[in-house]
Formats: structure tokens, C-alpha cells, sequence
């Protein structure tokens, strides 16, 4: 299987991305038995396909791969003009200028999760991005939203404009890009803690 140039290009510009390799014969892993699934794709370790000696939980069996905690790596923005959305949002919340990865302009964000934004020719479905931010960076953001005279909310419905939320003993507001995603600063994470 051969990538498109772009998707194999490496990730160094991006911490915490994995290089993509592709998935070629002999050393995939995968089910080679001519009567199971096709060569390629890796059979999935199921309760099912894999089930656990007498006396263990699948949960209980040893795993072959380094196990570390899951965290979201990148998520998919898709947008109408990714240089328009990548550019603001990463203006607005004042870090680094979208950097071009493969179909994509990635926003980094301090946690090493990226928004990658993808320019979309058909419709774009509105989604909701929360930030957890700090303080003052609440105060630098809003500053920011204000100047470009956006409108906000204290809430996901839009029903109390020109107000901030202290949901949780924080602050937060929701502001709309232009392809209706739904964006959001908080100060204190959903519950308080």
C-alpha cells in the first residue's frame, strides 16, 4: 500500500505524532490465514475472536504492546476554508500559526492535541471544541472575541448573549466560527475539579 506523498511525510514538526507506516505483507501482524480475513487487516483481540483462559478476564491478559495512558491525539475540523479557521481560532486563542500537515492546518494546542483543519467541499456539520484555559488567558481571549466584535454566549444554546458563565466556580462563553462550530473557554473543567 502507498501513501499519498503528504501522509508520509514525517511528524516532526508535531510532538507526541506517530510517523504512518504502511501496512505491508509479513510483518503487519496481521490474520495471514488464507480463510480468515483479509491480509491487512489486523485481527482485532476480542473476548470473542480471542477468549481468555479459565480463571482470567480478558482485561487480565498479558499485552504485547507498551501500555500507556489514552489520550486524544488530534481531532478532524472540518471547515470551508481551513486557512480562514485555523487562522482565527489560533489568533484567538494566541498560540502558534497553523502549520500545514499533508490535507491539513494543524493548531496545536499546550497539550499536544491538535485541531487539524480540512477543507470541506460538500456540508459541513457543526460540532463543539472546548479549552480548558487559565485565568488571565480567559481575560486575553475574551479581549480578543470582544475587539473582533464576535458574538458570545454564557451557554451551548445561544439563549443569554453578551454574558459570561461561572458554571463550576469558573468562567466560560461559547462563540461560533463561521461554519457554525461551536467554540468554548472554560477556566475550570465541567464538574469543578
Amino acid at each position: 500500500m502507498t501513501l499519498p506523498p503528504a501522509l508520509n511525510e514525517s511528524p516532526r514538526d508535531f510532538p507526541g505524532r506517530r510517523a504512518i507506516e504502511p501496512v505491508t505483507s509479513g510483518r503487519c501482524g496481521c490474520n495471514t490465514d488464507p480463510d480468515g480475513p483479509a491480509h491487512g487487516r489486523q485481527q482485532a483481540m476480542s473476548p470473542e475472536t480471542s477468549p481468555a483462559p479459565a480463571g482470567l478476564s480478558f482485561q487480565d491478559l498479558p499485552r504485547s504492546v507498551e501500555v500507556m495512558p489514552v489520550q486524544l491525539n488530534h481531532t478532524i475540523v472540518h471547515v470551508r476554508d481551513r486557512e480562514r479557521s485555523a487562522r482565527l481560532l489560533a489568533e484567538l486563542l494566541g498560540v502558534a500559526d497553523p502549520v500545514p500537515y499533508g490535507p491539513f492546518l494543524v493548531v496545536e494546542l499546550a497539550n499536544n492535541c491538535s485541531l487539524d483543519f480540512m477543507q470541506e467541499h460538500g456540508t459541513v456539520h457543526p460540532q463543539h471544541y472546548a479549552f480548558l484555559v487559565s485565568e488571565p488567558e480567559f481575560d486575553e481571549i475574551f479581549a480578543r472575541i470582544r475587539a473582533r466584535d464576535l458574538a458570545y454566549w454564557a451557554d451551548p444554546h445561544h439563549r443569554q448573549p453578551s454574558t459570561i458563565n461561572t458554571n463550576d466556580g469558573g468562567r466560560g462563553l461559547y462563540w461560533q466560527d463561521a461554519d457554525g462550530h461551536n467554540l468554548e473557554i472554560i477556566t475550570v473543567p465541567y464538574g469543578g475539579s
